[in-house]
């Protein structure tokens, strides 16, 4: 079987939206243009931002996801929630506690959800 190696979100402006997540994730994308922005990140997984406007074939709205983010601890989800407010990022939930472990929920431009957690028991 094949190993997922590389998510892309739709955006509305690869631009703005690569900007954001250049600042998110510390990194400069390896690839930039008008219509399409990626970055690889560790383990070699990528994530592409496309432009929605030029996408082919072209999507469709669909289900909601999430891009999940895993941190060290339940401080460090506390931590980054803080950071993140602190710039201003759109939040759905604050830092809680569920069955999974402790998390929060943030939005990026695009209004992709960005969930930071760390699971019990690690």
């Amino acid at each position: 079987m094949t190993t997922p190696n590389f998510v892309i979100l739709y955006v509305d402006s690869p631009e703005k939206s690569g900007a954001f997540y250049a600042s998110l994730l510390a990194r400069e994308p390896v690839e930039s243009s008008p219509t399409f922005v990626m970055f690889v990140l560790d383990k070699g997984f990528k994530l592409g931002l496309w432009s929605r406007h030029t996408v082919e074939p072209a999507a469709a709205a669909g289900g909601g996801g999430e891009l999940v983010l895993a941190v060290d601890n339940g401080a460090a989800v506390d931590a980054t929630h803080a950071d993140w407010a602190g710039r201003g990022f759109k939040m759905l939930q604050a830092p809680t506690d569920l069955d999974f472990g402790r998390t929060f929920v943030a939005l990026d431009p695009d209004n992709h959800r960005l969930r930071v957690y760390w699971p019990n028991g690690q």
